[in-house]
């Protein structure tokens, strides 16, 4: 039931916004280069990789030995535009489309992760990967990984359709107010390296 709600609503979904989406991909070739998608190679359900997509809110410049600077430096103002609004997030429909993500679960987050998370924690790939999620309307960058995780559980063991309408509904509700969008001190978010427990 769930995999048809996300394929109907990805659907319908990029059927309203693909004039929006063709416009902010104008922008981001004006304002930040090619390319336009950013894509990567993230864990799906189970830990099966899988390459997501999104709109690059970064410039791709270097230090004189050729490294990127960093974050901070390369996210610029209409960068942090399109993650405070969420709108960089609009491509991953498609991975909603096809099967590889869902509307609402555990942010995909970087493969390098995976061999860092304890059993428990390892947990939130239990369900397939969202767009938005337990831990993003609960604090979503502004919490600790810790914290994410043990929300990502959680949802895992009670998701239900009505709490997927919820989440929905309050991921609405954050980026209205644009609450949660950074780490304390960070463009976006520290790298996790491991629990201490």
């Amino acid at each position: 039931m769930k995999r048809f709600t996300d394929f109907l609503a990805a659907f319908v979904g990029l059927l309203l916004v693909w004039p929006l989406i063709l416009f902010l991909a104008m922008l981001v070739r004006l304002k930040l280069g090619s390319p336009v998608v950013f894509s990567q190679v993230r864990p799906g359900l189970g830990g099966k990789p899988f390459r997501m997509y999104k709109f690059r809110t970064m410039t791709d410049v270097r230090d004189d030995h050729g490294q990127l600077l960093p974050d901070e430096i390369r996210l610029t103002a209409f960068g942090r535009f399109l993650r405070s609004t969420s709108l960089d997030e609009l491509p991953e429909l498609w991975n909603v489309l096809k099967g590889e993500m869902s509307l609402v679960g555990p942010r995909p987050l970087l493969m390098e992760y995976l061999p860092l998370y304890s059993a428990e924690q390892a947990r939130r790939h239990e369900a397939r990967p969202g767009i938005t999620g337990w831990a993003q309307v609960n604090g979503r960058n502004a919490i600790s990984w810790e914290d994410k995780f043990r929300l990502d559980v959680w949802y895992v063991d009670n998701q239900s359709f009505w709490l997927d309408v919820r989440i929905l509904w309050m991921t609405v509700r954050k980026v209205l107010v644009r609450e949660g969008i950074a780490a304390e001190g960070e463009a976006t978010t520290t790298k996790f390296t491991g629990s201490a427990q």
